[in-house]
């Protein structure tokens, strides 16, 4: 059997790219040594346009395979190759300029030949870094993909690809219809430019990488500018390779694409800790959630809630009390004071109107939280948290801030889910040790479930455009099943529902992890890929090798009418279509999170856009309901929910949700045990009132 060799297409188009522009070379110096010696060579500048053309093809064709093939293609370092080869063209042509200064006025510096070879060297390493720079900006552009965005840079992919050709039409003249192309090119290229959505996700260190290779670039793009205009003054040019409608339309996106980057960058600096405080509040939701298990003790979950709440709130000094079994007050931890001083600050808060009144025990309506401005010579205010386990007081954390008002809503909200979060934590901990200590396995799991029902919504966000409805039922006393809601404004939603691996007490602990993880993440107005990778990342160091969730995140626009969504690993969605009159199962790519615990995760998500309209129907689901078994050991299966909608989409969504619940019970029948978690959320889409 004959064996052909690997060829590497890489290769051999950068072998045929500068033969062809040896051939350019070739060509354009026979047609100049004909015209010095008054000989007619017969070369037709339409050959010099051709193999031009042939050379930017092959360059994109270079580039663009090189760029795809690496796999470590962040934003510094997309950066950083374009600054490199914008230092690399304007190194050489500042190398050339230093060679004829020292020429100095001999001969040779005025030999036309040797100009022309040095202006075919700058004429290539311009349109390679131009060429290139572009193709790196398409993937910045392309980051966070959508319809319009891929079509905007196809119909511009065209008219660089249009503009090529026009030095066939205008013979390289600076006429009218150049001048429109060119503008063409400028205001389409400046409306593509808006599209910046990969700089907040850089980090303070990376912004600053990337102002500076930004600077570069702008720089290199304006020298190489100046000089292509001195090339188009000069007269010992036959054929003008740079006054080029494809190149000055490159020279135009580049240098307006770095400045968009370089001025929004720059802006942006300061807000750039936000998205890194908001992974630290993910990965604390995660520990706080971690630290409800068995054999580990309160103290430690406090300890962290401490420092989640100064890491949330900046804060300049805390400390937490904790009423003791004798009703006296025990200092558990303090944080950046010394004794004396905290001693002091908590005589002056007592006595701050604000705040006497609770701490002096007088309050008649015990506050879920209190922050004011306090007296001190240091401290200018301060928010008082008390913490409650089973709607006991258990202490109260103490937070100081040496600025006034320095408590923002944010910052309250966060503080406020991280002492419920721990709440939860230290109930679990206290009554699933008593349980373990008396043996009482029964009681263990309803104290869980009722810390389960907890993590449930007890409404769902919606607004007059759609109903929702939720149910969930565990198959033992807890379970792992997760759905909630999260209202954006007052027409975008975030829904989710999700499906912990396993049954009992571990899948409920793993439920909540996920709830304080999407709490925190929710925030952030990420893409339904962009969340999950996120949520994939945080989960990743807490859940067991073994355990997994599989969950499925949307988001729900009703003033555009559209829902986007990604799934990972969870049942598919099934869609009933008012206009088809046909309920179907919607499905996209993913794997669970925690099955993959690495960056490639990302690669196996998928996002998908669904228009709708009023009386369409969404079923969310687990794998509870349709693997529902009778006595014949046959399961509910995909089709007999599709027909429950089919038939009753007419009702209301409280009517169809009871319907699906009705016809797995009647299936499974009344003695028979669940073999999984149930549970269910149907959306319904109506006309606003």
């Amino acid at each position: 059997m004959i064996r052909f060799p690997n060829i590497n297409i890489g290769k051999i188009v950068l072998l045929v790219a500068v033969l062809t522009w040896l051939a350019m070379l070739f060509v354009d110096l026979l047609r100049l040594f004909g015209s010095i010696n008054q000989m007619n060579q017969g070369i037709a500048p339409e050959v010099t346009w051709t193999l031009e053309i042939i050379f930017f093809f092959l360059v994109y064709i270079f580039y663009n395979n090189i760029i795809n093939k690496s796999e470590n293609n962040n934003f510094v370092q997309l950066i950083w190759r374009a600054a490199s080869i914008g230092l690399m063209a304007t190194g050489i042509s500042l190398l050339i300029h230093f060679f004829y200064y020292l020429l100095g006025s001999s001969r040779l510096s005025t030999d036309p030949l040797l100009r022309n070879f040095f202006y075919h060297i700058n004429f290539g390493t311009t349109s390679i870094f131009l060429i290139c720079a572009t193709l790196l900006w398409k993937h910045l552009i392309l980051y966070q993909k959508n319809k319009n965005v891929v079509q905007q840079w196809q119909i511009y992919e065209v008219m660089l690809l249009v503009s090529m050709f026009f030095i066939y039409f205008n013979k390289n003249t600076f006429d009218f219809t150049f001048l429109f192309g060119l503008l063409f090119l400028l205001i389409f290229g400046i409306i593509i430019s808006a599209n910046l959505k990969w700089i907040p996700y850089l980090t303070f260190k990376d912004k600053w990488k990337s102002i500076l290779f930004l600077a570069i670039i702008l720089i290199c793009t304006f020298f190489l500018f100046i000089q292509l205009l001195s090339y188009s003054e000069s007269g010992f040019i036959l054929v003008n390779l740079m006054d080029n409608l494809f190149l000055l339309g490159l020279f135009g996106f580049v240098f307006i694409y770095s400045l968009f980057s370089f001025l929004v960058t720059l802006f942006n600096l300061p807000t750039s800790s936000v998205f890194e405080q908001k992974l630290t509040e993910a990965i604390n939701f995660q520990k706080l959630s971690q630290s409800i298990q068995p054999g580990q003790n309160e103290s430690q979950v406090l300890d962290i809630l401490m420092d989640s709440c100064m890491s949330a709130a900046y804060v300049d000094a805390a400390w937490l009390e904790i009423m003791g079994e004798d009703g006296n007050i025990e200092i558990q931890h303090q944080r950046f004071i010394s004794n004396k001083d905290r001693k002091e600050t908590k005589k002056i808060i007592q006595k701050t109107k604000l705040f006497s009144e609770y701490l002096n025990n007088t309050a008649q309506n015990t506050p879920e939280y209190l922050s004011g401005t306090i007296s001190h010579d240091t401290f200018k205010s301060a928010l008082v948290v008390p913490i409650r386990v089973n709607k006991n007081l258990l202490g109260n954390i103490y937070l100081l801030k040496e600025i006034k008002n320095g408590f923002n809503k944010e910052m309250l909200n966060i503080i406020l889910t991280f002492v419920g979060q721990a709440s939860i934590s230290v109930e679990n901990y206290r009554l699933l040790n008593e349980a373990i200590r008396n043996e009482r396995y029964k009681e263990e799991l309803k104290i869980a479930q009722r810390v389960q029902r907890s993590l449930l919504p007890s409404t769902l966000h919606h607004d007059d455009s759609f109903e929702i409805v939720g149910f969930s039922e565990a198959a033992d006393e807890v379970g792992g099943d997760y759905y909630e809601t999260f209202q954006f404004s007052d027409h975008q939603f975030a829904l989710i529902i999700g499906d912990v691996s396993g049954k009992g007490t571990s899948a409920a602990f793993n439920m909540s992890q996920m709830k304080g993880i999407f709490h925190s993440l929710v925030q952030m107005e990420l893409s339904p890929v962009d969340f999950l990778d996120k949520a994939n990342y945080a989960l990743s160091s807490c859940l067991a090798k073994n355990h997994f969730i599989t969950t499925t995140y949307y988001i729900l626009d009703t003033r555009n009418k559209k829902l986007t969504f990604s799934r990972a690993g969870h049942c598919p969605t099934l869609y009933f279509n008012i206009k088809t009159q046909e309920a179907s199962f919607l499905s996209v790519g993913g794997l669970g999170l925690g099955i993959l615990r690495n960056e490639k995760y990302r690669n196996y998500l998928e996002e998908k856009t669904l228009p709708y309209q009023e009386g369409d129907i969404l079923v969310m689901y687990t794998d509870g309901i349709i693997e529902s078994k009778n006595e014949n050991k046959e399961e509910f299966g995909y089709d007999r929910l599709k027909e429950i909608i089919n038939q009753n989409h007419n009702l209301s969504a409280q009517l169809i949700k009871e319907k699906i619940i009705q016809s797995v019970y009647d299936f499974v029948g009344k003695s028979a045990l669940p073999d999984d978690d149930y549970s269910l959320l149907v959306l319904k889409f109506q006309n606003k009132h």
